[in-house]
């Protein structure tokens, strides 16, 4: 008996998958723009380029932290500097998202008041010409990647062409460089 599957469209663990009517079920993978194990590797990379500058860590430089909103935390503190990935120097914003209610609070103790780090960092011309070319991920308080709820990574071209996540909360405020929300 022969079986027809309708074409839908899934996004699982990092790859979207493409069913195909046919006989049998035929899966075609296709990568997902953010998650990919080079995304990864050049977020791990960046970790450690943003510990030696005392951007992120234990021994991070200290900022005021001011109000903040939703989704980088209740309190937030931002860095922006320059760093050098791989020969390549760009723009980097650093944003520490802490669930604390209280700027006090996490003045005497970011460390441990932090919930997350979200940064932006401006990668070389040709990486995603359509977002001005910035590198998105968002960080563990231990320097881990985060992972959405479909277990992606949170590295690379996050949320790129979907409804609502890095790029399309950025996108959607408008300006010309997708900063607007950085000191937000």
């Amino acid at each position: 008996m022969k079986r027809t599957v309708a074409t839908g469209l899934a996004i699982a663990a990092g790859v979207a998958l493409t069913a195909v009517a046919s006989n049998t079920s035929q899966i075609k993978a296709q990568e997902a723009p953010f998650g990919d194990p080079d995304s990864i590797g050049y977020a791990e990379t960046l970790w450690r380029v943003m510990e030696e500058a005392r951007l992120v860590g234990d021994d991070t430089i200290k900022v005021r932290p001011f109000e903040g909103s939703d989704p980088h935390g209740t309190v937030q503190e931002v860095l922006a500097t320059t760093a050098t990935i791989a020969g390549h120097t760009g723009r980097l914003v650093v944003k520490r998202n802490h669930a604390s209610d209280s700027i006090d609070a996490v003045y005497d103790d970011p460390i441990g008041n932090l919930d997350a780090i979200t940064i932006m960092f401006k990668r070389e011309e040709g990486y995603d010409p359509e977002n001005q070319n910035w590198f998105w991920a968002k960080y563990l308080p231990d320097g881990e990647l985060d992972q959405n709820e479909a277990g992606m990574h949170l590295a690379g071209r996050v949320a790129k062409g979907m409804d609502s996540g890095c790029i399309a909360c950025h996108t959607a405020t408008g300006g010309e460089d997708l900063e607007v929300l950085t000191l937000n």
